[in-house]
């Protein structure tokens, strides 16, 4: 291998935040799926802790063996709504317990999975799910949780959307730090290895090895030599850098999914941020030429670097997946944090963001009053974003008690803090009373 090559990938990691953000293992629970709850949690318990047995031992030894570090190692299961529907219980939170059990049994870092699948309907296992998740969040230590309530072939099923909104305030007054592991999604994609919001697909192998890479630092980096160049520039010299990151993300999920004896999936290209100084994609588009992320142009700076990320990663993998773009959750994102801090980036301006961008509006701290209605109401702004663009758009909304505009909240680790963001009074709720569904756009009509 060249020299050069070797020693440019050497400073990214040593010098530039360049890490594998997880190596994801999706496992099918439909094997597991029993009328009785106990044996049904046992069998999902023996498969998880069997399958997943040495996947932390592999991630380590291709972190020694490579010299790149893999910063988690996660599992995400079939959809819960799915497998205990069978049971008849008239709530989950067992088969929570059982997922952070496995969970803890084999080392991961999190697991994801409970979750329901609403875009058109219900199904009773899907009710019994949705009004378990505040316990079996309160319940667990390691447990993600996912519902999707819209996509671009069936709409947008504002029951759900409704109920959504009061389970994030059933959350809030549980313990706000819980709903940083629940995502509210639409058009949910099944091989999605980032959190909160991964699960393993219907449609899924049986166990498949995901691979999430991530390296904000290196593109800002990169872009850093290139100051004053036009945008051509801007967006090739991006692409070229995600081609490389990409490769390297290809060869730990192939070497991984070998010697676990399972199947590669995806790589996804997201670019994930963390609150470490220099890891900020915030600070990808201030170096493209913003004064602050948030101001006029943001939407524009980062279509172009979505676009280019993704032209760049898959030139340099056969199997790209999952999301694949860029995350802007408000506290994970040191640059996101301090616009947010100076009101120059507000609600409205991510959910403009995100017409262009991977996921929606995440972790995004807002005062502890917000009504139900409300929180319902910003899901299903999102949720028309992603239905109409025929994307995925997800809300992980944190209400926080006593908390004000002007005030933050402290999540630690990835999660960083996040200042208190403004939300608008006017109340939505006559809208999301109505319930129903809102129809697929005519464009979702391609047969």
């Amino acid at each position: 291998m060249d020299l050069r090559r070797i020693m440019e990938t050497v400073n990214m990691i040593d010098n530039e935040n360049l890490d594998l953000r997880t190596t994801t293992m999706g496992i099918s629970l439909l094997d597991c799926i029993d009328s009785d709850s106990d044996k049904a949690c046992q069998k999902i318990y023996d498969k998880i802790t069997t399958k997943a047995e040495n996947l932390v031992k592999v991630a380590k030894d291709l972190e020694t063996e490579y010299g790149i570090p893999i910063a988690n190692k996660r599992i995400t299961v079939t959809p819960i709504s799915l497998i205990a529907a069978a049971s008849g219980d008239s709530d989950y939170v067992k088969y929570a317990v059982t997922l952070d059990k496995a969970a803890k049994a084999v080392g991961v870092d999190l697991i994801g999975g409970f979750s329901a699948l609403v875009h058109k309907g219900y199904q009773n296992g899907d009710r019994v799910l949705i009004k378990s998740i505040p316990e079996a969040l309160k319940a667990t230590e390691r447990v993600c949780s996912s519902v999707n309530v819209g996509s671009t072939r069936s709409g947008i099923n504002m029951d759900a959307v409704k109920e959504m909104g009061q389970i994030v305030i059933e959350n809030e007054k549980i313990n706000p730090l819980n709903n940083g592991n629940l995502v509210i999604f639409c058009n949910a994609v099944e091989d999605n290895p980032f959190m909160a919001g991964g699960f393993h697909g219907v449609g899924e192998s049986d166990v498949a090895l995901n691979v999430g890479v991530s390296g904000p630092g290196v593109v800002k980096k990169a872009l850093e030599k290139v100051k004053g160049e036009s945008m051509d520039v801007v967006a090739e010299t991006i692409k070229q850098t995600a081609f490389k990151v990409t490769r390297m993300g290809q060869l730990v999920g192939q070497e991984a999914s070998k010697r676990l004896g399972v199947d590669f999936g995806i790589v996804d290209l997201s670019l994930a941020p963390t609150p470490a100084q220099g890891d900020s994609v915030a600070n990808i588009l201030e170096e493209i030429g913003l004064e602050s992320v948030g101001t006029h142009g943001t939407t524009a700076a980062l279509a172009m670097l979505n676009d280019a990320v993704k032209k760049g990663g898959i030139m340099a993998c056969s199997h790209v997946g999952g999301l694949s773009g860029a995350f802007i959750p408000e506290s994970e994102d040191a640059g996101m944090i301090a616009a947010a801090e100076k009101g120059i980036l507000t609600v409205d301006k991510l959910e403009a963001m995100t017409a262009v961008c991977s996921v929606g509006l995440d972790m995004i701290a807002v005062p502890g009053d917000t009504p139900a209605e409300t929180i319902s109401g910003m899901i299903a702004d999102e949720a028309a974003i992603g239905m109409i663009n025929n994307k995925t758009t997800a809300v992980r909304v944190i209400p926080v008690p006593g908390k004000d505009v002007g005030d933050s909240i402290e999540f630690g680790g990835l999660f960083g803090y996040a200042p208190i963001m403004p939300v608008h009074k006017e109340s939505s709720a006559a809208m999301i009373n109505r319930g129903g569904r809102i129809p697929a756009p005519v464009h979702s009509f391609k047969n």
